[in-house]
């Protein structure tokens, strides 16, 4: 178990039908954490549970892809159902926040550190979802 009982601490899903990239926050800073496959659409719960009894989250921050002009994608029906499975399994509150350029800002900033393309060998989603949260936390004044 990670210390971390007198702050909050958010887990960060980002809903993808292949895999769910996850970022993680303690003392309102965001970093990366991991990627977890997908089947289908659906997750395997039972490593969202793992990470849920490690990291003991107040909160669940799910992102919810958005069109370029604010209205719903395809996609976003599929991240508010999986964010309401996580709350009623979890028993956590969820919140959804707008995913929108997350990952051209995390392909951004990976180029910045030297990668040119390799995103298969190295994804970029974990630090998308990294990105996300930090959004999130910026916007409730959570950040440190």
């Amino acid at each position: 178990m990670h210390e971390h009982a007198a702050t909050a601490t958010r887990l960060r899903l980002r809903y993808q039908t292949d895999r769910r990239s996850v970022g993680q926050a303690v003392t309102g800073q965001a970093r990366e954490l991991c990627v977890l496959k997908a089947q289908n659409g659906v997750p395997d719960w039972d490593q969202v549970a793992r990470l849920v009894s490690e990291w003991q989250p107040d909160a669940i921050v799910v992102g919810l892809p958005l069109n370029m002009d604010g209205t719903p994608s395809e996609m976003s029906e599929r991240a508010l159902r999986f964010a309401r499975r996580l709350q009623g399994r979890f028993n956590l509150p969820v919140h959804t926040h707008d995913e929108r350029l997350t990952t051209f800002e995390a392909k951004g900033q990976r180029l910045h550190q030297g990668q040119r393309g390799g995103y298969r060998e190295r994804p970029v989603d974990a630090l998308a979802a990294a990105l996300l949260l930090e959004g999130w936390l910026d916007q409730h004044g959570q950040h440190d």
